[in-house]
């Protein structure tokens, strides 16, 4: 029981977090699941950007990295196999919830290959 209540509590703390950090991608048009994309919104790269809005994009780069704190946190609490198994879910109904304009492969929870 305790389990299921802490898995509860996570995965609502990530799925806000992760909400708020696709509602911010798709303000900026940034295609988060494409390859190599995450890593150039860390680094500062507004060049992501389809739509420039430094604000948004600000709150994006930063509620990402405040993604890998709280992913580490999760996957201390519940486990690293939980704490991804609740991640894919979530990734896979954010994409589904955005209609494709995050990137990546529809319905796989992770990013387009590069092929």
């Amino acid at each position: 029981m305790v389990d299921e209540v802490r898995a509860k509590f996570w995965g609502g703390q990530l799925d806000a977090l992760l909400e708020e950090i696709a509602r911010d991608a798709a303000i900026c048009g940034v295609k988060l699941l494409d390859p190599g994309v995450i890593e150039r919104v860390l680094k500062n790269d507004e060049s992501v950007c389809a739509q420039k809005n430094p604000i948004a994009f600000k709150k994006l780069r930063e509620l990402l990295m405040l993604g890998f704190v709280t992913r580490e946190k999760a996957a201390d609490r519940l486990g690293a196999v939980e704490t991804e198994a609740i991640l894919t879910v979530i990734r896979d109904h954010l994409q589904a919830r955005h209609e494709g304009k995050l990137g990546g492969t529809p319905g796989s929870g992770k990013p387009a290959s590069k092929g």
